[in-house]
């Protein structure tokens, strides 16, 4: 006999329901699964943040099936959240779904107030400014999660700063920063004054990049999947002809790179 009887979807009002009586049983103190009774808010954390980027991949990929196994899991995530919550007295999942549904009507004054909005545009604006009667920190800054990749933190932060007036005229006066960043970074000495430089200069160019609309997160992200399609078109190239990748001089490899770079010029 099974430790914990086997619901039949009849026997649950939703789709989601069944998902939570699911996550209360793998968490059951006597039967659920010892693994998941041991984890906790920061030790599923890390697995909260991976199904976030592989619901990306599908979305990049174009997969419509991966898509909706990986909003699944994604979900799962929020619901593991939301089960320690519970257990702990602090919040349950539709305390979860109540909050967002309510600050999504509050957001939204144009569909279901009297605000009008024509455009995306005029929709940031109204997001801005009801998010702005919400704020409860004093920093024009706050609300940025330190959790974020650092590139798109950068920019978020940036923005945020832009929006009371900490910010260059045009892209040519972020530029000459980045230059003048660049020039720091090579005359840094030590390896801890190089570390500094070097992250500057990389806000730098996250600044730069958000005021020519470029999004450094994902442009980075573009160049690493362009980079490792060269990279693994050398290694294919060169075991088609027979040759040991290992072996070859960084100039051969140099000549096999720009043969790929003139394969797959974009992604």
């Amino acid at each position: 006999m099974p430790k914990i009887a086997i619901k039949q979807d009849t026997e649950f009002t939703s789709p989601i329901e069944k998902l939570k009586w699911v996550m209360e049983c793998l968490r059951d103190p006597e039967n659920g699964c010892p693994w998941d009774r041991e984890q906790n808010f920061k030790s599923i954390l890390p697995y909260t943040i991976e199904e976030a980027y592989e619901v990306a991949d599908a979305i990049e990929n174009g997969s419509i099936d991966d898509l909706k196994e990986e909003l699944g899991d994604l979900l799962l995530q929020v619901i593991y959240h939301a089960q320690i919550a519970c257990e702990s007295g602090h919040f349950t999942f539709d305390n979860v779904a109540q909050a967002v549904a309510d600050k999504m009507i509050s957001r939204h004054p144009h569909v279901f107030g009297d605000a009008n909005a024509k455009h995306a545009a005029d929709v940031n604006v109204i997001w801005d400014q009801q998010k702005e009667k919400e704020k409860s920190s004093q920093s024009a800054l706050g609300g940025v999660a330190k959790g974020l990749p650092a590139l798109l933190r950068a920019q978020k932060l940036q923005k945020k700063a832009a929006k009371i007036g900490f910010e260059w005229k045009n892209p040519d006066g972020a530029f000459r920063k980045v230059e003048e960043e660049i020039s720091e970074f090579k005359n840094a000495k030590t390896p801890k004054e190089k570390e500094e430089e070097f992250g500057d200069l990389l806000i730098a160019l996250a600044n730069y990049a958000r005021m020519e609309g470029i999004n450094a997160e994902e442009a980075l992200r573009k160049a690493n999947d362009k980079f490792q399609i060269r990279f693994q078109g050398m290694e294919t190239e060169c075991a088609d002809r027979g040759v040991n990748f290992k072996d070859l001089t960084l100039e051969e490899m140099l000549e096999y790179w720009a043969r790929q770079k003139g394969k797959i010029k974009r992604l």
